[in-house]
Order: structure tokens, then C-alpha cells, then sequence
């Protein structure tokens, strides 16, 4: 008994499994549009987190190194422990090393238009992820609109031999690009948040780190390298 309730589940799991294929077969060509969107949604929120989990890496005491360093005034091997990492925070300070003996005005200025640049970094590529977000589901709307159509103009060439499965398939298929639209959509609209929240919390220690050093130059130093 036990051996036939297992074939019996492994049956109705074998007939869901086709049903969702035949589901998005039937959505037609919109389908595969909505699978290539998927696809490169996947890819940007994969890539866009990477780059940005790479950016937040980033030694603790990385700015009380380089607050020793200038105030003993080695200058170069501050700037050698900024190459030493990938990261916009490093790049900024490099940024403000490279005018140590300026300034603390230029040095914020030159440590900004480089936080700019990086922000502009980090961010290339979310509007893609927010029109994947936007357009998703009305390409879904777009399939329903178009499977309802389908459905009425199938009754009004079937004459008097009206049958309603002609509508009640037409319904069918078109609700599938609704549903894989939204499934789509939503998903690119979480993805999209996640990173903004991520970016904004990458500028907030970016901006807090230009005040550091901003401060740390405020102070006397010795001669530089």
C-alpha cells in the first residue's frame, strides 16, 4: 500500500511538472520574452552584488593605517595600502593623498568627484533592472489583452457552433503572460531594491570616510615622501 501511495505522488509531481511546461508553452512567443527578461534580470542582480559586496570589503583599521602614515608622513606607503585594495573608499583616499600638501577645500573637492565616479560605478546598470522591474508585468498585460482578443475573434468565426472552451482556453492562455509577468516584474523590483539599499549604505561609509581623513589632514604631518 505504502509502494502504491509513493507511485501515486510520484505520478500527480510528474503531471504538475508538464502542466507548468505546457503552461508556459501555451503563453506563446510573450513566454519567451519574459524567460529572456528573467534571464538578464538574473544576470544583473548577480553581477551588480558581487561587484558591490567586493566594494564594501574593506580592513577595519584601514583608515588608523593611514592616519599613522601621514602623520609620520609616508605618503607613498599610504597610497601603496590604497592600491592594496579594490575598493572606493581606497580609490578616494588615494584621491585625497594625491593633494596632502593642498587644501583641506581641494582635498574634499578631489575626494567627492571621486566618490562620484565610483558611485556612478556601482549604480551602471540598475535602470536596466528597474525597466525589467516596470516592463515585466505589462508585457504580461500585453499577452492577456492580446489572448483575450484571440478568444473573442475564435467565437465570432465560430458562428452558431459557439463552444466555451473557445473562450475558456483563450483565458487561460492569456492569464499565463499575466503570471509570468508579475512573477518577473516582482522579482526585478526586490532585486532592484536590495541594491539601492546596498549602494546607499556603500555611499553613507564612503562619505563618512571622507570626513575621517578630511580630519586626519587637518592634523600637523611631517614632511612627505
Amino acid at each position: 500500500m505504502l509502494f502504491n501511495l509513493l507511485q501515486t505522488e510520484a505520478a500527480q509531481q510528474e503531471v504538475m511538472s508538464f502542466s507548468l511546461i505546457d503552461m508556459a508553452v501555451k503563453g506563446g512567443w510573450l513566454m519567451i520574452v519574459l524567460l529572456a527578461l528573467s534571464i538578464l534580470a538574473i544576470y544583473l542582480f548577480g553581477k551588480k552584488w558581487w561587484m558591490i559586496r567586493r566594494a564594501g570589503q574593506l580592513e577595519a583599521n584601514f583608515m588608523r593605517d593611514i592616519k599613522d602614515y601621514v602623520q609620520e608622513g609616508k605618503i607613498k606607503s599610504a597610497r601603496m595600502l590604497c592600491a592594496h585594495y579594490n575598493s572606493p573608499v581606497a580609490r578616494m583616499t588615494d584621491a585625497g593623498l594625491q593633494r596632502i600638501n593642498r587644501p583641506a577645500t581641494e582635498i574634499q573637492a578631489a575626494m567627492e568627484n571621486a566618490g562620484n565616479l565610483e558611485t556612478a560605478n556601482l549604480e551602471k546598470g540598475l535602470p536596466y533592472l528597474a525597466t525589467i522591474a516596470g516592463g515585466a508585468p505589462m508585457i504580461g498585460f500585453l499577452g492577456t489583452v492580446l489572448g483575450m482578443v484571440q478568444a473573442f475573434f475564435n467565437m465570432a468565426n465560430a458562428g452558431n457552433n459557439i463552444d466555451i472552451t473557445l473562450l475558456s482556453s483563450g483565458i487561460y492562455t492569456a492569464m499565463i503572460t499575466t503570471v509570468g509577468g508579475l512573477i518577473v516584474g516582482i522579482l526585478a523590483y526586490f532585486g532592484y531594491n536590495f541594491l539601492t539599499a546596498r549602494i546607499s549604505g556603500l555611499v553613507a561609509k564612503m562619505e563618512s570616510s571622507t570626513a575621517d581623513f578630511i580630519d586626519i589632514v587637518n592634523n600637523p604631518v611631517k614632511e612627505a615622501e
